[in-house]
C-alpha cells in the first residue's frame, strides 16, 4: 500500500507547502535537493542495482542501464530538467506545457515500476518527489494557465508513479522484462541523482552544508 500512497502523499505535501507559503520568501530547496539526490542514488546502489545484477546477464544489464540514462536525457530535452529541479518560469508562456507534461508523466510512470519490491526505494522516490512537486507547483501557479489545467497537470503527475507500481504488480510481465525495466530505471535514477548533486550548489562548488547533507543521506539510506 505504501508504494501506491507514498508518492501521492509526497506530491500532496509539496503542493501544500507551496499553497501555504507562496506569498512568503521563496523556499531554498538546494540542500533538500542535494539530500534527495544523494538518498536516491544511495538507495539505487544499495538495493535496486544488486537486484537487477542477480537476475540478468551482466552485459545486458549494462545496456539497459545506459538505455535508461539516454532515455532520461531525451526526456529532459523536453522537460528542461524538471526532474532534477532545473525548471524556470517564462511569463510569456500561456499554452499548456505538453512536452513537460508528457516527459514528467513518462518519468514518473517508470519510477513507480520497482516500488513494489523495494521499501527503501519507495522512501527515496518520496523524498525525491517532494522538492520536485514544490518546483512544478510553483511553476504552474506562476504561469498564465487556467486553473483547471493546473489542477489536471498536478493530478496526472501525482497518479503516474502509482500507475507504474500498479502495472508492475498486476500486469502479466515476465521476470526478464520486469528486471530489464528496473535496470532502465537504475539508469534514469543514476542520471537524475548525479545531476542533482552537481547542480544543487552555485558554480558547482561543494560547501560544508551540502557535504553534510550528502553524507547524512548516504548513511540514512544504508541503515534503513
Amino acid at each position: 500500500m505504501i508504494s501506491f500512497l507514498g508518492p501521492i502523499l509526497a506530491v500532496v505535501f509539496g503542493v501544500t507547502i507551496v499553497l501555504l507559503y507562496r506569498k512568503s520568501k521563496p523556499l531554498n530547496l538546494k540542500l533538500f535537493l542535494a539530500f534527495s539526490g544523494a538518498f536516491l542514488l544511495s538507495t539505487t546502489i544499495f538495493e535496486l542495482l544488486p537486484q537487477v545484477y542477480s537476475h540478468l546477464e551482466t552485459k545486458r544489464i549494462g545496456v539497459f542501464i545506459m538505455g535508461g540514462i539516454l532515455l532520461q536525457i531525451l526526456l529532459e530535452f523536453y522537460s528542461k530538467g524538471a526532474e532534477h529541479g532545473h525548471l524556470h518560469h517564462d511569463d510569456s508562456k500561456d499554452r499548456f506545457p505538453w512536452f513537460l507534461f508528457i516527459s514528467l508523466g513518462i518519468h514518473a510512470f517508470f519510477e513507480g515500476f520497482p516500488l513494489k519490491d523495494h521499501h527503501t526505494i519507495i522512501i527515496g522516490v518520496i523524498i525525491h518527489k517532494i522538492p520536485i512537486a514544490i518546483l512544478i507547483t510553483t511553476f504552474l501557479l506562476k504561469s498564465k494557465l487556467p486553473k483547471f489545467q493546473v489542477v489536471l497537470f498536478l493530478i496526472v503527475f501525482t497518479l503516474m508513479t502509482p500507475l507504474g507500481s500498479l502495472a508492475a504488480e498486476y500486469l502479466s510481465i515476465s521476470p526478464n522484462v520486469f528486471y530489464s525495466v528496473n535496470a532502465v530505471v537504475v539508469g534514469m535514477f543514476f542520471h537524475i541523482s548525479t545531476i542533482i548533486l552537481f547542480e544543487s550548489s552555485e558554480g558547482h562548488h561543494f560547501n560544508l552544508n551540502k557535504i553534510l547533507m550528502i553524507i547524512s543521506a548516504v548513511v540514512l539510506a544504508y541503515f534503513i
